[in-house]
């Protein structure tokens, strides 16, 4: 008879034989706990404490999509951290952005990259942008629990459809809810005022380099109305980070690039503190 020794060390018959190409699957039936929603707390709400990431926006373009986030996380009426980067590559032709408890979301960025790679590499093949973002709708629901305990976190997924040759852009609600957004979308704090701005400055003729301006541009104005929301930091050079997906993959701006749009933005402010506007007629 084999001895009890004889078993150490080898994985249980689930990593073998796994029955899913999900990883959030087999990680929920392996260790539940591990998940972001499987660790809820006592049955309390959060207190202001923890830190929030706010504002995501995201434009599309001729053959591809922008998405942008400004670098502010707030704890209450407190700046928590002045750089956070709310922008990821979640794969190689699509962007995720988190608002909400920080933490937590940027916890279930780490996961849902995982699940792409699993997937690819299980399958020999990536997932559509629909099944992306299905996948993600079905992480953000796994922490509904924690949501109604005020640890809510709303992401903002982006993706280049192969097919379509286009950028297309999903926003969530914290139950889950998957909606397919038109042209542009923003989330977080201060997206009523980013939403303002998309509204008047979008075209449907823009350029990567325009959708790029018209995201820094709408960041901007929801800073100038919500506390929660950074602007351009021009002294300690802390810009959004702005990143586009198109045929091409997914590419973060560099530093210059940004900072540029950035210091465009600010000096046109100079003539026109409110903004760029829309032709009236």
């Amino acid at each position: 008879m084999a001895s009890h020794d004889s078993h150490i060390g080898r994985l249980p018959g689930l990593f073998a034989n796994p029955d899913t190409s999900s990883f959030t699957e087999f990680l929920g039936a392996y260790s539940p706990q591990s998940l972001p929603g499987g660790r809820t707390p006592p049955a309390s709400r959060a207190g202001d404490d923890i830190p929030h990431g706010t504002t995501i926006v995201a434009v599309s373009f001729a053959g591809g999509v922008v998405m942008a986030g400004d670098r502010r996380a707030t704890a209450g009426n407190v700046i928590a951290q002045r750089d956070i980067e709310k922008v990821f590559r979640a794969d190689e032709f699509s962007a995720i952005a988190i608002a909400g408890t920080a933490g937590i979301g940027i916890e279930m960025v780490r996961l849902f990259q995982v699940e792409l790679e699993h997937y690819e590499k299980r399958e020999g093949r990536t997932l559509s942008v629909e099944g992306k973002a299905n996948r993600l709708a079905t992480m953000v629901r796994q922490n509904l629990a924690m949501a109604m305990q005020g640890l809510a976190v709303v992401p903002l997924f982006a993706g280049y459809d192969e097919e379509r040759d286009e950028g297309r852009i999903f926003s969530y609600d914290p139950a889950g809810g998957r909606y397919e957004e038109r042209d542009f979308h923003s989330i977080g704090s201060g997206s009523v005022f980013a939403r303002g701005a998309l509204k008047k400055l979008y075209r449907g003729d823009l350029s990567a380099e325009d959708a790029a301006l018209v995201c820094v541009q709408s960041l901007y104005d929801a800073a100038d109305d919500d506390s929660a929301t950074g602007g351009p930091d021009l002294t300690r050079r802390i810009f959004p980070v702005v990143a586009s997906v198109t045929s091409d993959g997914y590419r973060r701006l560099g530093e210059d690039e940004v900072g540029a749009l950035a210091q465009a933005v600010v000096d046109g402010r100079y003539d026109s503190p409110g903004g760029p506007t829309a032709p009236l007629r």
